[in-house]
């Protein structure tokens, strides 16, 4: 179960105790789930008791406590604790990754892409600024994602407040290329004035855009040098060491929080969540990446097979998000 699953599952618990009368409220378009904070337990956690209770008249914690027994038995909960007020915190049933992995690799680049905008239609106005334009064009792509059907039209709406390419700065696309130019605008929050610079073109990790697109063509080049030594992606479970789950966990962290990331970008129109995702991703394959290959004189295992098959999911899931944002995912760099 993903973060965008369990969030689908929470909100029909809540239109299924309206619909039973035993919940007096207007139904949410959207509950957010997250991982734990400070004191919070299992894997995600969920403040819509909180929310909720106001409109409905009662305690937070009664709200949870009925939303906690509708969602108990759900397929891919484990276990449903209240904490504090009324958090509701979820421990998944399947934790070790490698369902994540399977789903990856069946959708590509489809992976995190959702129906749950269908049937809702996004006009925005057209725009004759640079920024303005390159980041309601991300927005689009965003929300289509989520199934909506979004374009830009006259007379449609704005999108929030865009600070504008800088007086000075020339023509950004002919001096960095589009790629860059479009990181540029779209990895910082559009209220804030991008900032152009010759690091945009840098080719080191001190590059968000160069560790991601290098992250990216790394797993391609594992997937290479693998299928010279004869063995290929296997997504199944393999025992690991202590000292490997610890750079497993935030890979596959990365690909599990994908969903709720992309429909947290589409929701607040704000690309520069899934451009920060994205370099997280890369920081993540790049502490992996030493663990897939055989060294030496080994045999490639199932371990091996099992590991290349998350490097593979993570570097989808890189070219997919940096499709999203416009900008390309070479495979060789």
């Amino acid at each position: 179960m993903t973060p965008a699953d369990l969030s689908r599952t929470v909100l029909r618990a809540v239109r299924r105790a309206v619909e039973d009368e035993k919940l007096s409220v207007v139904v949410p378009a959207r509950v957010v789930v997250e991982r734990p904070r400070p004191g919070g337990r299992g894997d995600f956690a969920c403040n819509v008791a909180l929310q909720l209770a106001g409109p409905a008249g009662r305690p937070p914690r009664e709200v949870a406590e009925l939303l906690s027994t509708a969602l108990a038995d759900e397929p891919g909960i484990a276990d449903v604790e209240i904490t504090g007020p009324g958090f509701l915190n979820f421990t998944l049933g399947d934790t070790s990754g490698s369902q994540v992995v399977r789903d990856v690799l069946a959708r590509r680049e489809a992976y995190g892409r959702a129906d749950l905008l269908a049937g809702r239609e996004f006009g925005f106005a057209p725009v004759d600024e640079t920024r303005a334009g390159i980041v309601t064009d991300a927005v689009v792509r965003l929300l289509r994602t989520l199934g909506a059907r979004a374009g830009v039209v006259p007379g449609g709406d704005r999108t929030p407040r865009v600070a504008p390419v800088p007086r000075g700065a020339g023509d950004v696309f002919e001096r960095y290329g589009a790629d860059a130019a479009r990181w540029a605008m779209l990895s910082g929050p559009a209220q804030e004035t991008p900032r152009f610079t010759d690091a945009l073109l840098a080719q080191t990790e001190d590059n968000p855009l160069f560790r991601v697109r290098y992250a990216h063509a790394r797993v391609r080049a594992l997937l290479r040098n693998a299928a010279e030594l004869g063995f290929a992606p296997e997504p199944t479970e393999a025992e690991s060491e202590p000292a490997e789950a610890e750079v497993d966990g935030p890979l596959l962290a990365f690909l599990a929080d994908h969903p709720s990331v992309l429909e947290a970008a589409a929701h607040h129109r704000a690309p520069d969540r899934l451009a920060r995702h994205l370099v997280g991703g890369a920081d993540a394959v790049l502490a992996y990446q030493h663990t897939v290959l055989p060294l030496g004189d080994e045999k490639p295992s199932a371990a091996h097979r099992a590991r290349l098959a998350l490097a593979e999911a993570a570097g989808t899931v890189l070219a997919g998000g940096l499709t999203l944002l416009g900008i390309s995912a070479p495979e060789h760099l």
